[in-house]
């Protein structure tokens, strides 16, 4: 601040009169705007805050942080001037409005970014998703305890992009049960809806954060084949979500942008309709990418590489629940070449991982691909956090002992998104760096290195390198931070209906 007056008295006279008029606010420094932003008059720092410029991100500080708001008034022999300035100095002694301002204070958040926009790493505070680097997003996790929003992994690492041309059966591929099932997805039927959900994004950006398995599950519905939730074996208006060939279109055009990637579907059949399935992948422009069933390897042996099954423009794998679509429509059945686990909450006891019934035992050898289900039979999404960031990594364990030391090439769950840090894609990164070059993650690769000739990666708790996807923005989950939106709406709001009560005295 500078004083007015030209000697030393007149400055220290200023001085005493402009802070006589200072209301005390409690706000973290990180709502105070930068210099030049002009959203509030000007302020005073006390304790040793840094100060206030453009050029560097604010600190992360807590509310107890006392700032002095200062509105300069100068000595005047108005008596009017006079009263305003006792009646304004015995309002800001008033032990109500002081009350007033220490529960604003407390509205505001507690953990606050302590980074510039998008350039927040794994586990950095944050309060929106655009504090962010790409690849992660603002959530927390409450099952665990974590409260305080901070930046969580909302996409995949793609193994091909670091390890390439190795038989398609030694990757490990994010899976989203019924991925379908997407919370506030719109009636396609005009009934309100009255089921359960599993994810939270389109199937387009699920594919584009590095998902690469789909299950579906679809019926005979309105004269067509719809992707829906069953009662007693059927499809009904208040359990359907769409027309299948409205997700299928969405693959097609993922497979068509993205021409090195696979992308394998899941059917859990109930058509009935003659050549139901040849049709609808037909109509959606999906039999270009089609893996013919004739090839795929039986007895537990290796299938093609991945830049084999590139080049040939077979980057669509379909398995049908139903045994009999392999000899009817060329579907390939999906126990013949996938051992499974059991799905549901028999999926996830801790220490044990049964077989499908429909499967053969995990250890047979009987086929070079492992599924493996990690879902309760009816989900919650505020326990999906902790599941992924605690029980998956056990279950995975557990499936790798039961399979005779194999680890999955397909981890299903639901709301993918979901954990309180790294979650199913720090396990994929994991899976995925134990089979493709013994290494504890796959960023720890190097193409044509040595076996567990791993580099070193930094600290763990900074962003991965994502190669090879674009993440196509943020995910704001109803656990995440977004509804500190509103509480800074309300803040700033009551800040200045404040202001403006105490300044018109």
């Amino acid at each position: 601040m500078k004083a007015l007056g030209k000697s030393e008295k007149e400055r220290r006279k200023a001085a005493a009169e402009y802070s006589s008029s200072s209301v005390l606010l409690l706000l973290p420094s990180s709502r105070v705007p930068r210099s030049g932003e002009g959203a509030l008059p000007s302020f005073h720092r006390l304790g040793g805050v840094p100060p206030l410029s453009s050029s560097r991100p604010l600190p992360c500080l807590r509310p107890s942080l006392f700032l002095v708001y200062s509105h300069p008034t100068f000595s005047t022999s108005s008596k009017q001037q006079q009263g305003r300035q006792k009646r304004r100095t015995s309002m800001m002694m008033d032990p109500r409005l002081l009350f007033l301002l220490l529960s604003i204070a407390l509205l505001l958040p507690s953990s606050i970014a302590s980074c510039s926009p998008h350039s927040c790493q794994l586990l950095d505070p944050c309060s929106t998703a655009d504090d962010c680097a790409p690849g992660l997003y603002c959530g927390n996790c409450p099952a665990s305890g974590k409260t305080q929003p901070s930046c969580i992994r909302g996409q995949a690492t793609l193994p091909t992009s670091i390890v390439n041309g190795l038989p398609f059966n030694k990757y490990a591929w994010l899976v989203t049960h019924n991925s379908f099932s997407i919370v506030n997805e719109p009636s396609s039927t005009g009934v309100q809806r009255v089921t359960f959900y599993n994810q939270e994004d389109t199937v387009t950006n699920q594919l584009r954060n590095g998902v690469r398995g789909l299950m579906l599950d679809m019926y005979d519905f309105r004269d067509d084949i719809w992707l829906c939730h069953s009662l007693q074996g059927q499809c009904y208006d208040f359990t359907a979500f769409e027309p299948a060939i409205n997700t299928l279109r969405e693959v097609e055009a993922f497979l068509t942008e993205n021409p090195s990637e696979i992308v394998t579907i899941f059917i859990e059949d109930y058509v009935h309709a003659p050549k139901g399935l040849t049709k609808l992948f037909t109509n959606a422009g999906l039999a270009k990418y089609w893996y013919p069933v004739s090839e795929m390897p039986t007895n537990g042996r290796d299938w093609p590489g991945v830049t084999d099954m590139v080049a040939k423009n077979r980057r669509l794998l379909v398995f049908t629940s139903d045994a009999s679509k392999e000899a009817d429509e060329g579907i390939a059945y999906q126990w013949r070449y996938i051992l499974e686990n059991e799905s549901g909450d028999p999926g996830m006891v801790p220490g044990s991982c049964p077989n499908r019934r429909e499967s053969q035992a995990l250890n047979s050898r009987y086929a070079s691909l492992f599924l493996q289900n990690f879902f309760p039979t009816i989900p919650f999404e505020n326990e999906t956090c902790k599941e992924h960031s605690v029980g998956l990594a056990e279950m995975v364990d557990a499936c790798y002992k039961a399979a005779g030391n194999i680890l999955p090439n397909f981890i299903a769950v639901n709301f993918y998104m979901r954990s309180d840090g790294g979650g199913v894609f720090d396990i994929q990164d994991r899976m995925n760096g134990l089979n493709l070059c013994g290494c504890n993650t796959v960023t720890a690769c190097q193409a044509g290195a040595p076996k567990a000739a791993c580099k070193n990666t930094g600290s763990s708790n900074r962003t991965p390198t994502i190669n090879g996807g674009t993440f196509s923005g943020y995910v704001q989950l109803s656990g995440s931070a977004s509804r500190f939106h509103f509480y800074d709406l309300l803040v700033i709001n009551l800040l200045y209906a404040l202001l403006m009560l105490v300044f018109s005295l």
